[in-house]
């Protein structure tokens, strides 16, 4: 993003204080849209990016931003959100960064069109500042290097296919690196351990995707979710990452899932790794706390929606339970920071807000928020 006479202009792959030279594409009501077509001024801070396919393929939008830097524009990320989407002026902690900077991506989904005449057009990903049009990927630089040893097979194997035109519309494969190896099936059931806890899920389902920060990302989430608390609802748990990875900091943990087939999986991980002291709940999403019998005064509610963030109605039912603290994470902090204002309208003070880096290399962050019944 820069500014022309206080115009705001953005403008894909410029870095903070290049001067550049843009083409203008799109005017909207508040600001302009533009191809970058030359750099005049780079950045110290420009590096030449490792992957060939870089600035044409949209997966990754960083790489040619040092490191560290791609971390502190995160953390300004967050610190302008707050700003100017909840009025908030509140500190925003370092970034806490990835230790793989690259290959740490335990997941991809690559995609092919329709195939035409028997022939296989690209298999990858969107190309930048497309909806539609595929970029060939045949090697990802984010991606786990078990994951790129098993792309070939594959790939050859789709190309194959469409060859005896055995599909009639494009599609999306997967690749879930676990300790076992590459599964290409949604439905095959994978391992993934982490602080000493195994979990078990079906491949195709969510499971965060960059396991090396995991324990770091569970680490600090304990530390903002324990004090002053003895219970621990976890009200989108999933197959039991933070419901069992967080159990041996509380009493009781309450994993609550409105999936069935979701809260069977917590289940089965909470009791394969002896944690007696956690119970999953399924419960419909208009009544989420209906059945948790812990006292909200000692008890600490955990959240991780979905990117669209937080209905109003679950809103209303979290504020209605009134927990002792709150702690928000979020792989979107604009709707993050969108749902703070009826949590802090609702007399909860905002304590911490921390991004964490687990999408290296993309525009993508973590945040984790913690707010304190006043």
């Amino acid at each position: 993003m820069g500014r022309i006479d206080g115009w705001v202009v953005f403008v894909p792959f410029a870095l903070p204080g290049e001067r550049v030279r843009a083409k203008v594409w799109r005017n909207d009501a508040n600001c302009s849209h533009a191809d970058l077509l030359e750099v005049l001024d780079p950045s110290p801070h420009r590096i030449a990016p490792p992957c060939p396919l870089f600035g044409a393929c949209g997966g990754c939008q960083y790489q040619h931003f040092a490191y560290d830097r791609q971390l502190a524009w995160k953390q300004r990320q967050v610190a302008e959100l707050l700003q100017h989407m909840a009025g908030i002026e509140h500190p925003v902690q370092a970034t806490i960064p990835s230790p793989a900077e690259y290959h740490y991506r335990s997941k991809i989904t690559p995609h092919f069109q329709k195939p035409r005449g028997g022939t296989m057009g690209p298999v990858g990903f969107l190309a930048a500042g497309s909806r539609s049009k595929i970029i060939d990927v045949p090697a990802c630089h984010i991606a786990m290097e078990e994951i790129n040893a098993a792309l070939p097979a594959e790939r050859e194997r789709v190309h194959q296919a469409a060859a005896q035109k055995k599909f009639r519309k494009g599609a999306t494969l997967l690749f879930r690196a676990t300790a076992h190896g590459v599964a290409t099936n949604p439905r095959e059931v994978v391992e993934e351990t982490v602080n000493g806890l195994t979990f078990r899920f079906l491949a195709g389902d969510f499971f965060q995707n960059n396991p090396f920060i995991l324990p770091a990302f569970l680490d600090h989430v304990a530390q903002e979710a324990a004090p002053g608390s003895d219970f621990l609802v976890d009200a989108y748990c999933g197959s039991g990452l933070f419901a069992l990875g967080l159990s041996r900091h509380f009493r009781q943990v309450a994993g609550v899932e409105i999936s069935e087939s979701g809260a069977d999986w917590a289940r089965q991980n909470a009791t394969a790794n002896d944690l007696d002291n956690v119970t999953i709940l399924t419960a419909e999403a208009e009544h989420i706390f209906e059945q948790i019998e812990f006292p909200p005064g000692h008890t600490t509610v955990l959240i991780d929606p979905p990117r669209k963030g937080c209905s109003p109605e679950f809103l209303r039912q979290l504020l209605a339970f009134a927990p002792h603290r709150i702690v928000y994470v979020s792989c979107n902090p604009a709707t993050q920071i969108r749902d703070l204002q009826p949590l802090t309208d609702g007399g909860y003070q905002l304590t911490t807000v921390q991004p964490i880096d687990l999408f290296p290399q993309t525009k993508h962050l973590e945040c984790v928020v913690t707010l304190v019944k006043s």
